[in-house]
């Protein structure tokens, strides 16, 4: 920290209790002035030689007769008019970050300029500024600190304004010219046992600064000053907007309470709207850089418990939905808030998910490209942000859809916002559904129709086929259906396994390249049912022996197919026995699942669907 000594006598002010202030000397005092409840004894002579505004305040006491003066609003109070009469008695006096402001703002108050005495008190704290303290990093954040409790004074100085200058200046030095700072020093600062066991290389990188160093050192200002400081900082042009981003987030977690009761309750909600608000309009305004969707989400939650102003929740609605496919499940779970019934705010999700999308279509030509002739993998390849927004909202709508108050319509909605080429696989729509039947039991038949309605079962992996094929909340159309294109699988697997064993000498990138062929829609999934049967097979010693004829790979594909046509058979004779119309319980398919299933025989009996359990 920067200082100046001032003076040369010793110190002889005294103190007579906390009220009274006097100077021990051989004379007798001749003027009392009462600063607040503070009375100073003092010598008129070393006064009047240097204030202006106390000859003025003396020569108005002696018309009154009087030998004491009040002044009752000095900028300071005591400790800073004690400063300016020590140097006025010539007496050592010490200026730092911590007192020169109040120095200033007291020798302004009495008129201590170049004109009374050459020298004068204002001159020497002007130079200390200038030279001093605007030229230290450390020293200008405090000196700026000090300022709020001096205004208007500080301000008219324009010691405010040269601080934050100063500050938002040094900022944009080249980071690799910093070699401290009095927060990130204690970060970079490591033990001599740990540079002994990393070396020399590992040193230099603990000791490098960031972009971001001072990011932390500002978070200790108020959020009027701070607010001066990053626009000075965005008004140089010189910063990235993502070093902003880091600093406005910072900002939040230093300041912001992490209890939603603290947040809101009376005695906070009105600072806590004005920082909101105060971040919100210095997030950087160039498109894609900045705060991560995370934070957005998180400062927009906050803006909407305080009650921030509607121009600062729609700027921060914006931005986010322009980048909604970072957002994790959980920074979508925002509470919501009256008249809304349920406990997380649907609506406003659907309206982010609503932007995306507009957003995504005018920015990509999305339209142009699902008219186009190009397959769903081309769209995958091509938009793995809509795969990342796809899995997002699967995963918020298995968090609400446990939600008693959810109503069906909302949750379809919210599904079907996502084009259908982004949900290459409908596991996590499968789980969100299934939730959504075990909490909501009074579902009408057509009800439950429509919500299954949004999953394609063609597009489930073998382990939700799996569980599906169980599930007792599922309508039997849709177990049905499961089982129908489970057969098909079944199927083609065992003719390409049979190609594979006939071929075994070809190339495996031809062998990949006729599986997709065959089942483009479903080769991946296929192709992981294979490796798991080739698995089983080379497991056994026997079939170990067979794999030249490929006997092996034929019995277990044979296995499935049978085990496949045993659950479906027995369902689909159960279902005809409860009376049940068969052509409208299998109408997504064009003929009947029993036809696929050649040799054999319809069972006579009655039978119940198996007993099914929900992982979910």
């Amino acid at each position: 920290m920067k200082f100046m000594k001032l003076g040369s006598k010793p110190d002889a002010f005294q103190s007579d209790g906390n009220s009274t202030r006097y100077v021990s000397s051989e004379l007798a005092t001749d003027v009392i002035i009462r600063i607040g409840e503070v009375k100073f004894q003092l010598h008129k002579f070393p006064l009047l030689s240097k204030s202006n505004h106390l000859q003025k305040l003396v020569a108005k006491a002696h018309e009154e007769s009087s030998d004491e003066i009040y002044i009752t609003d000095f900028p300071g109070g005591p400790k800073a008019f004690e400063i300016c009469a020590k140097f006025c008695y010539g007496m050592i006096v010490t200026l730092n970050a911590y007192n020169v402001v109040a120095a200033r703002c007291a020798s302004e108050y009495l008129e201590m300029t170049e004109d009374v005495d050459r020298g004068n008190l204002i001159f020497k704290i002007e130079v200390f500024l200038n030279s001093s303290i605007f030229h230290s990093w450390k020293d200008s954040i405090i000196v700026l600190q000090t300022t709020k409790s001096l205004l208007p004074w500080s301000e008219d100085l324009k010691v405010v304004g040269r601080c934050i200058d100063s500050i938002a200046s040094r900022t944009s030095v080249d980071p690799a010219l910093i070699n401290w700072s009095y927060t990130n020093n204690r970060k970079l600062a490591v033990t001599t046992q740990k540079i002994i066991e990393c070396g020399v290389k590992c040193e230099e990188q603990l000791h490098s600064v960031p972009k971001d160093w001072w990011v932390e050192d500002i978070c200790e200002l108020d959020i009027d000053l701070y607010k001066r400081v990053m626009i000075s900082v965005k008004a140089k042009g010189r910063m990235d907007g993502n070093v902003i981003g880091e600093a406005l987030k910072a900002y939040a977690i230093r300041w912001l309470p992490d209890s939603v009761k603290t947040l809101v309750s009376e005695d906070h909600a009105r600072r806590n709207r004005s920082l909101v608000e105060t971040i919100i309009c210095l997030l950087p305004s160039e498109k894609g850089v900045g705060c991560s969707c995370s934070f957005l989400l998180k400062l927009l939650k906050v803006a909407i418990l305080v009650g921030a102003d509607e121009s600062a929740k729609e700027d921060l609605v914006k931005r986010v939905s322009s980048k909604l496919d970072e957002a994790s499940v959980s920074d979508l779970l925002i509470p919501a808030r009256p008249p809304h019934g349920t406990a997380f705010d649907v609506e406003l999700v659907q309206c982010l998910v609503n932007r995306f999308v507009m957003y995504q279509r005018c920015t990509r030509n999305l339209d142009g490209i699902e008219k186009s002739e190009k397959g769903a993998d081309d769209f995958v390849l091509g938009h793995g942000s809509w795969l990342n927004l796809a899995k997002v909202i699967d995963g918020y709508l298995a968090e609400i859809a446990g939600d008693p108050n959810l109503t069906l319509w909302s949750f379809i909605d919210l599904s079907q916002s996502i084009p259908e080429s982004a949900r290459p696989i409908h596991d996590g729509l499968y789980r969100a559904i299934d939730i959504y039947l075990k909490e909501h039991q009074t579902l009408t038949k057509v009800e439950k129709k429509k919500l299954c309605g949004l999953m394609d079962v063609r597009k489930l992996t073998m382990d939700a086929s799996m569980h599906a094929a169980q599930n007792e909340r599922l309508p039997l159309r849709v177990v049905v259906q499961v089982l129908y294109f489970e057969q098909i699988r079944a199927a083609a697997g065992a003719q390409a396994l049979s190609n594979i064993s006939h071929d075994s000498s070809r190339p495996t990138a031809n062998m990949e390249e006729e599986w997709e062929k065959m089942l483009p829609e479903n080769g991946k999934s296929l192709k992981k049912q294979l490796s798991q049967i080739r698995i089983k097979d080379e497991e056994h010693p026997k079939n170990r022996e067979n794999m030249k004829n490929g006997k092996s790979r034929r019995g277990g594909v044979q296995l499935l197919h049978s085990r496949s046509r045993r659950i479906f058979n027995k369902l689909w004779v159960g279902g005809k026995s409860n009376g049940e119309n068969k052509s409208s319980e299998t109408s997504g398919s064009s003929q009947s699942p029993t036809s696929m299933v050649p040799g054999e025989t319809k069972s006579s009996g009655s039978s119940s669907r198996h007993r099914r359990h929900s992982i979910s």
